[in-house]
């Protein structure tokens, strides 16, 4: 087949158009600057590195008197909040400390759970009830929770969960 008897079909003809102009473009690509590749870190080769590495935590146990201070009161400051985790014997296996920062919407000083942050918030989650009543005094040992009921204690742990799953475990609340 020559060439001439391969362009005297139409179609044929119409395709040699496209392919020579790709052709041209793999052999001489030209890149506008904003689309060229990068070559060096300064130039971006890095460029999917976040511009700040996330501040790390290393598990840690926490009092009561050390949890506290993680109130989130200063502007840009961690708030952390623990909740108990419930065993299958009705036990408290832990109480899991949570960095909740991400949530300062909701775990911050104007926050619906404000009064949360920095502080032991089992007894408020497994209750659904944001009173100041629900969180022990920081001078009082940690609340055993036995007086809940299978109902609170069954939220408690859907708290626990939907935190697990959201918010970075940071330590743990002990006496």
């Amino acid at each position: 087949m020559t060439i001439s008897s391969a362009l005297a079909n139409p179609l044929n003809t119409a395709l040699v158009i496209p392919i020579l102009y790709l052709l041209y473009r793999v052999l001489f690509p030209s890149f506008p600057e904003k689309t060229k590749p990068a070559t060096s870190y300064e130039e971006g080769l890095y460029n999917w590195a976040p511009p700040a590495h996330p501040k790390t935590r290393v598990y840690k146990k926490y009092t009561v008197h050390e949890l506290e201070p993680f109130h989130g009161r200063t502007e840009g400051s961690t708030i952390l909040l623990a909740i108990a985790r419930i065993g299958g014997d009705g036990n408290i296996e832990e109480r899991t400390v949570f960095d909740v920062t991400n949530g300062r919407n909701f775990y911050g000083p104007e926050g619906m759970y404000g009064n949360f942050a920095g502080r032991d918030a089992s007894r408020g989650m497994a209750k659904q009830s944001f009173d100041e009543e629900m969180l022990t005094a920081l001078d009082q040992p940690l609340d055993t929770l036995k007086d809940l009921t299978k109902a609170e204690i069954e939220n408690m742990h859907g708290w626990h969960q939907h935190f697990s799953a959201k918010y970075p475990i940071v330590g743990g609340l002990v006496e």
